[in-house]
């Protein structure tokens, strides 16, 4: 009778295990999400270099150039799921 036991007892730390693992694998991003998510936090960081260099910019020429580059970042980070 003990060895039905101790089998039982493996079987149960198997499926354990096996359950720990397929949580984990559902729990970390795709590659396709850490790719997205590495471009968005590019755009962010873009932006924020740009919005920096606006409260700077005293040439309105420039200031516009800045002013679209924020609208182009603001749609590009729209963009992504």
């Amino acid at each position: 009778m003990a060895r039905g036991w101790e089998s039982k007892d493996v079987e149960t730390r198997q499926e354990d295990a096996e359950s720990a693992w397929r949580d984990r694998q559902a729990a970390e991003p795709t590659a396709a999400q850490r790719a997205t998510d590495l471009q968005r936090e590019s755009l962010r960081l873009t932006r924020t270099r740009v919005e920096d260099d606006l409260t700077r910019a005293t040439h309105p020429r420039h200031r516009g150039q800045l002013e679209a580059a924020l609208a182009h970042l603001d749609s590009e980070i729209a963009k992504l799921p």
